[in-house]
Protein backbone atom coordinates (compact mmCIF):
# COMPACT_ATOMS: atom_id res chain seq x y z
CA UNK A 1 0.00 0.00 0.00
CA UNK A 2 1.17 3.50 -0.82
CA UNK A 3 0.67 6.16 1.80
CA UNK A 4 0.38 9.00 -0.75
CA UNK A 5 -1.58 9.55 -3.94
CA UNK A 6 -1.64 11.97 -6.87
CA UNK A 7 -3.80 12.05 -10.00
CA UNK A 8 -2.23 11.91 -13.45
CA UNK A 9 -3.56 12.44 -16.95
CA UNK A 10 -1.64 11.93 -20.20
CA UNK A 11 -2.57 13.54 -23.49
CA UNK A 12 -2.50 12.68 -27.21
CA UNK A 13 -0.14 9.89 -28.27
CA UNK A 14 1.34 9.53 -24.78
CA UNK A 15 -1.72 7.40 -24.06
CA UNK A 16 -0.25 4.73 -26.33
CA UNK A 17 2.22 3.88 -23.58
CA UNK A 18 -0.53 3.30 -21.00
CA UNK A 19 -2.88 0.37 -20.39
CA UNK A 20 -6.42 0.97 -21.74
CA UNK A 21 -7.99 1.82 -18.38
CA UNK A 22 -5.55 4.73 -17.89
CA UNK A 23 -5.87 6.32 -21.31
CA UNK A 24 -7.36 9.81 -21.84
CA UNK A 25 -8.61 10.05 -18.27
CA UNK A 26 -7.19 11.09 -14.89
CA UNK A 27 -6.07 8.10 -12.84
CA UNK A 28 -4.78 7.71 -9.28
CA UNK A 29 -1.06 7.15 -8.78
CA UNK A 30 0.13 5.90 -5.42
CA UNK A 31 3.68 6.62 -4.27
CA UNK A 32 5.97 6.70 -1.27
CA UNK A 33 8.28 9.49 -0.23
CA UNK A 34 8.62 12.33 -2.75
CA UNK A 35 9.70 10.96 -6.15
CA UNK A 36 10.75 13.27 -8.95
CA UNK A 37 8.11 13.62 -11.65
CA UNK A 38 10.68 12.24 -14.13
CA UNK A 39 10.75 9.01 -12.11
CA UNK A 40 6.96 8.89 -12.15
CA UNK A 41 6.61 9.12 -15.96
CA UNK A 42 9.41 6.58 -16.39
CA UNK A 43 7.55 4.21 -14.08
CA UNK A 44 4.50 4.65 -16.33
CA UNK A 45 6.59 3.52 -19.30
CA UNK A 46 6.66 6.90 -21.06
CA UNK A 47 10.07 7.91 -22.47
CA UNK A 48 11.03 11.44 -21.50
CA UNK A 49 11.92 12.15 -25.15
CA UNK A 50 8.18 12.05 -25.91
CA UNK A 51 7.31 14.68 -23.27
CA UNK A 52 7.54 18.43 -23.68
CA UNK A 53 5.33 19.85 -20.97
CA UNK A 54 4.20 18.80 -17.50
CA UNK A 55 1.68 20.77 -15.49
CA UNK A 56 1.19 20.19 -11.78
CA UNK A 57 -1.93 21.84 -10.36
CA UNK A 58 -2.04 24.03 -13.46
CA UNK A 59 1.59 25.22 -13.21
CA UNK A 60 4.41 24.11 -15.50
CA UNK A 61 7.22 22.21 -13.78
CA UNK A 62 10.54 20.64 -14.69
CA UNK A 63 11.47 16.96 -14.45
CA UNK A 64 13.03 17.55 -11.05
CA UNK A 65 9.74 18.51 -9.39
CA UNK A 66 9.01 16.35 -6.33
CA UNK A 67 5.53 14.84 -6.25
CA UNK A 68 3.26 15.71 -3.32
CA UNK A 69 0.03 14.12 -2.10
CA UNK A 70 -3.01 15.47 -3.93
CA UNK A 71 -1.06 16.81 -6.92
CA UNK A 72 -2.89 16.90 -10.26
CA UNK A 73 -0.37 16.09 -12.98
CA UNK A 74 -0.97 16.66 -16.72
CA UNK A 75 1.61 15.28 -19.16
CA UNK A 76 1.79 16.52 -22.76
CA UNK A 77 3.76 15.31 -25.82
CA UNK A 78 6.40 17.23 -27.72
CA UNK A 79 5.10 20.42 -29.34
CA UNK A 80 6.82 21.17 -32.64
CA UNK A 81 4.12 23.39 -34.11
CA UNK A 82 2.69 25.28 -31.14
CA UNK A 83 4.12 28.17 -29.16
CA UNK A 84 4.41 27.19 -25.49
CA UNK A 85 7.40 29.42 -24.82
CA UNK A 86 5.79 31.00 -21.75
CA UNK A 87 5.82 27.75 -19.78
CA UNK A 88 8.61 25.51 -18.53
CA UNK A 89 9.31 23.36 -21.55
CA UNK A 90 11.30 20.25 -20.73
CA UNK A 91 13.65 20.73 -23.69
CA UNK A 92 14.85 23.58 -25.90
CA UNK A 93 12.77 25.63 -28.28
CA UNK A 94 10.95 23.74 -31.06
CA UNK A 95 12.98 22.96 -34.13
CA UNK A 96 12.16 25.63 -36.70
CA UNK A 97 13.81 23.65 -39.50
CA UNK A 98 12.56 20.15 -38.94
CA UNK A 99 14.99 17.44 -39.94
CA UNK A 100 14.73 13.71 -39.38
CA UNK A 101 16.89 10.63 -38.98
CA UNK A 102 15.16 7.27 -39.36
CA UNK A 103 16.03 3.83 -38.06
CA UNK A 104 16.84 0.99 -40.44
CA UNK A 105 13.22 -0.23 -40.70
CA UNK A 106 11.95 2.99 -42.31
CA UNK A 107 13.62 3.06 -45.71
CA UNK A 108 10.41 3.60 -47.69
CA UNK A 109 9.21 6.22 -45.21
CA UNK A 110 12.49 8.09 -45.72
CA UNK A 111 11.97 8.10 -49.52
CA UNK A 112 8.42 9.42 -49.14
CA UNK A 113 9.51 12.18 -46.76
CA UNK A 114 12.20 13.18 -49.24
CA UNK A 115 9.63 13.16 -52.04
CA UNK A 116 7.68 15.74 -50.03
CA UNK A 117 10.85 17.82 -49.64
CA UNK A 118 11.86 16.94 -46.07
CA UNK A 119 15.42 16.34 -44.93
CA UNK A 120 15.36 12.66 -43.91
CA UNK A 121 18.60 10.77 -43.24
CA UNK A 122 18.43 6.99 -43.55
CA UNK A 123 20.81 4.13 -44.19
CA UNK A 124 20.22 0.41 -43.84
CA UNK A 125 23.39 0.00 -41.78
CA UNK A 126 22.79 2.63 -39.10
CA UNK A 127 23.42 1.17 -35.63
CA UNK A 128 21.59 2.57 -32.61
CA UNK A 129 24.71 4.49 -31.58
CA UNK A 130 24.81 6.11 -35.03
CA UNK A 131 21.19 7.20 -34.81
CA UNK A 132 21.71 8.71 -31.35
CA UNK A 133 24.88 10.51 -32.42
CA UNK A 134 23.28 11.96 -35.56
CA UNK A 135 20.11 13.01 -33.74
CA UNK A 136 22.15 14.84 -31.10
CA UNK A 137 24.84 16.36 -33.32
CA UNK A 138 22.49 17.59 -36.06
CA UNK A 139 19.40 18.29 -33.92
CA UNK A 140 17.32 15.82 -35.88
CA UNK A 141 14.11 14.15 -34.77
CA UNK A 142 14.60 10.40 -34.53
CA UNK A 143 11.78 8.37 -36.07
CA UNK A 144 11.62 4.83 -34.72
CA UNK A 145 9.37 2.18 -33.24
CA UNK A 146 12.06 0.91 -30.86
CA UNK A 147 10.86 1.74 -27.34
CA UNK A 148 14.27 0.94 -25.82
CA UNK A 149 15.92 3.41 -28.19
CA UNK A 150 13.38 6.08 -27.26
CA UNK A 151 14.47 5.75 -23.63
CA UNK A 152 18.19 6.23 -24.32
CA UNK A 153 19.84 8.89 -22.17
CA UNK A 154 20.73 12.03 -24.08
CA UNK A 155 18.10 11.62 -26.79
CA UNK A 156 16.27 14.95 -26.96
CA UNK A 157 13.73 14.67 -29.78
CA UNK A 158 12.16 11.48 -31.04
CA UNK A 159 8.84 10.13 -32.22
CA UNK A 160 7.43 6.62 -32.08
CA UNK A 161 5.79 5.90 -35.44
CA UNK A 162 2.56 3.93 -34.93
CA UNK A 163 1.49 3.05 -38.47
CA UNK A 164 2.75 -0.06 -40.25
CA UNK A 165 2.42 0.92 -43.90
CA UNK A 166 4.76 3.50 -45.42
CA UNK A 167 2.04 5.73 -46.92
CA UNK A 168 0.20 5.78 -43.59
CA UNK A 169 3.47 6.44 -41.78
CA UNK A 170 4.35 9.52 -43.82
CA UNK A 171 0.79 10.88 -43.41
CA UNK A 172 1.15 10.30 -39.65
CA UNK A 173 4.47 12.15 -39.46
CA UNK A 174 3.20 15.06 -41.58
CA UNK A 175 0.12 15.39 -39.36
CA UNK A 176 2.02 14.96 -36.08
CA UNK A 177 4.51 17.73 -36.84
CA UNK A 178 2.07 19.97 -38.72
CA UNK A 179 4.13 19.81 -41.91
CA UNK A 180 1.49 20.35 -44.59
CA UNK A 181 2.44 23.99 -45.15
CA UNK A 182 6.12 22.99 -45.42
CA UNK A 183 5.68 20.39 -48.16
CA UNK A 184 7.92 21.17 -51.16
CA UNK A 185 7.42 18.16 -53.42
CA UNK A 186 10.20 16.97 -55.71
CA UNK A 187 12.77 19.39 -54.27
CA UNK A 188 15.01 16.68 -52.77
CA UNK A 189 16.60 13.51 -54.10
CA UNK A 190 14.62 10.46 -53.01
CA UNK A 191 17.76 8.31 -53.10
CA UNK A 192 20.47 10.31 -51.31
CA UNK A 193 18.48 13.14 -49.63
CA UNK A 194 20.45 16.02 -51.23
CA UNK A 195 18.60 19.00 -52.68
CA UNK A 196 17.72 19.22 -56.37
CA UNK A 197 18.53 22.14 -58.65
CA UNK A 198 17.05 23.13 -62.01
CA UNK A 199 19.46 22.12 -64.77
CA UNK A 200 19.67 23.03 -68.46
CA UNK A 201 19.22 20.17 -70.89
CA UNK A 202 22.76 20.60 -72.18
CA UNK A 203 24.18 20.19 -68.66
CA UNK A 204 22.63 16.75 -68.18
CA UNK A 205 22.44 15.47 -71.74
CA UNK A 206 25.27 12.97 -71.27
CA UNK A 207 23.30 11.28 -68.47
CA UNK A 208 20.04 10.83 -70.39
CA UNK A 209 18.71 8.53 -73.08
CA UNK A 210 17.93 9.99 -76.50
CA UNK A 211 14.17 9.49 -76.04
CA UNK A 212 14.20 11.39 -72.74
CA UNK A 213 16.11 14.27 -74.33
CA UNK A 214 13.64 14.37 -77.20
CA UNK A 215 10.46 14.29 -75.10
CA UNK A 216 11.40 16.52 -72.14
CA UNK A 217 12.87 19.96 -71.59
CA UNK A 218 12.69 20.45 -67.81
CA UNK A 219 15.27 18.70 -65.66
CA UNK A 220 16.49 18.78 -62.07
CA UNK A 221 19.83 17.34 -60.98
CA UNK A 222 20.88 16.10 -57.54
CA UNK A 223 23.85 17.92 -56.06
CA UNK A 224 24.77 14.82 -54.09
CA UNK A 225 24.61 11.71 -56.27
CA UNK A 226 24.18 13.34 -59.69
CA UNK A 227 20.85 11.70 -60.52
CA UNK A 228 18.64 13.57 -62.96
CA UNK A 229 14.88 13.92 -62.51
CA UNK A 230 12.23 14.86 -65.04
CA UNK A 231 8.43 14.64 -65.34
CA UNK A 232 8.30 11.20 -66.86
CA UNK A 233 5.75 8.40 -66.67
CA UNK A 234 6.03 8.06 -62.89
CA UNK A 235 5.56 11.75 -62.18
CA UNK A 236 1.76 11.75 -62.43
CA UNK A 237 1.44 8.83 -59.99
CA UNK A 238 3.82 10.52 -57.56
CA UNK A 239 1.93 13.80 -57.91
CA UNK A 240 -1.31 11.98 -57.04
CA UNK A 241 0.38 10.42 -54.00
CA UNK A 242 1.56 13.84 -52.80
CA UNK A 243 -1.99 15.21 -53.09
CA UNK A 244 -3.38 12.18 -51.25
CA UNK A 245 -0.85 12.57 -48.42
CA UNK A 246 -1.64 16.26 -48.12
CA UNK A 247 -5.38 15.57 -47.84
CA UNK A 248 -4.85 12.72 -45.36
CA UNK A 249 -2.63 14.79 -43.09
CA UNK A 250 -4.87 17.87 -43.26
CA UNK A 251 -8.47 16.72 -43.81
CA UNK A 252 -11.26 19.24 -44.57
CA UNK A 253 -12.39 21.05 -41.46
CA UNK A 254 -9.17 20.39 -39.55
CA UNK A 255 -7.78 23.23 -37.52
CA UNK A 256 -5.02 25.26 -39.14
Amino acid sequence: MHDREARIRCYAELNDYLPPHRRATPFPYGFEGSPRVEEVVEALGIPDTAIDLILVNGQSVCFGYRLRPGDRVSVYPVFESFDVSSVARLRGEPLRRLRFVLDVHFGRLARLLRMLGFDALWRNDYADRDLLAIAGREQRILLTRDRALLNEAGLVRAYCVRSRKAVEQVAEVVARFDLVSRIRPFSRCMVCNAELARSAKAEVADRLRPGTLRDHDEFHACAGCGRVYWKGSHYRAMRTLVETLTRTANPPGAGG
